[in-house]
């Protein structure tokens, strides 16, 4: 037997007059009047070609085919209405789904706290990966389904198939330690070069924008290291004479966890910084990927 030319909707009829054993009921089940769904019954009988359901006192009673069939085709069912309770798009919040986000171990800690809160409250099903972003557009991973949000301030050349949207802007500031003795509380340009500097890097290149702004100027800094966080530098710069050229939200942090750190202008001019969120176009109407670029906005707000 094959399916083509079937009336699939006819195993549905089946089931309710299966479990129902009235031709009324099933009527106002399927919201049809009862002369169209004898029409339906009648088509049944012709795909079994058995009657299947015959007039008894009270209601119907199956044929022996039909008690044979009902397993079968109440699974059958079952399956369905699984099926499309899972692709209820109302009902994305309950999917049992992983979620992969390329970010930075900075972006980690200011986003996910509030984020993860969220997910155990409205989405318990839901689970979430981070991996860390390498300084560039993690762009097969968002094409391929590896990745669904890649978040940080310094991707470049978004490909047309790429969405992205801005979650904040943040400025540029100097982060050192209170008593640092060559700064002496005060910040000005040749004090900043005097210090040795920390930068984060995440691809190991140490010639950044503040050395590039330098340079305009024919200035020149010394880097003694290069980290590939953004979260350990803030913790070497206590009792040394380090500097940090960081974000402004990252420095606050920072001071915030240990009073010993202080905050001090920028005394180059750089651009100011825009943290996004980049997606694929692959991911663009997905209910809860939509979602969860709502929640990141929010929770970066």
């Amino acid at each position: 037997m094959n399916i083509q030319g079937r009336d699939l909707n006819l195993l549905r009829l089946f089931d309710l007059l299966y479990r129902l054993r009235s031709l009324s009921a099933a009527a106002k089940e399927l919201m049809i009047s009862q002369p169209a769904l004898s029409h339906r019954l009648a088509k049944l009988r012709h795909e079994f070609d058995d009657p299947l359901f015959v007039r008894a006192p009270r209601g119907l009673t199956p044929t022996p085919l039909a008690h044979t069939l009902a397993p079968q085709i109440g699974a059958l069912m079952a399956q369905l209405e699984q099926f499309y309770q899972q692709s209820d798009a109302s009902d994305f919040l309950h999917s049992q789904e992983l979620l992969r986000l390329y970010t930075t171990d900075y972006m980690e800690q200011h986003l996910l706290p509030g984020l993860l809160a969220t997910l155990e409250q409205q989405a318990p099903k839901v689970q979430l990966v981070t991996h860390p972003t390498t300084g560039e557009l993690p762009k097969e991973a968002l094409q391929q389904g590896r990745c669904d949000l890649a978040i940080a301030g310094f991707y470049q050349d978004l490909p047309q198939s790429f969405y992205q949207q801005a979650l904040w802007q943040d400025e540029f500031v100097v982060l050192a330690d209170r008593d640092n003795p060559i700064l002496a509380g005060k910040m000005s340009l040749q004090a900043y070069l005097d210090c040795p500097h920390l930068v984060t890097t995440l691809t190991g290149d140490l010639d950044g924008l503040v050395d590039k702004a330098l340079r305009r100027q024919n200035r020149q800094r010394r880097v003694v290291a290069g980290l590939s966080s953004f979260m350990t530098p803030p913790l070497m710069l206590v009792n040394q004479p380090f500097v940090l050229t960081c974000l402004a939200s990252l420095a606050q942090r920072a001071v915030a966890a240990n009073p010993q750190l202080a905050i001090y202008p920028c005394p180059i001019e750089l651009a100011p910084v825009q943290i996004v969120q980049i997606w694929h176009e692959r991911t663009h109407r997905d209910p809860l990927r939509r979602w969860l670029r709502a929640q990141l906005k929010a929770q970066a707000e």
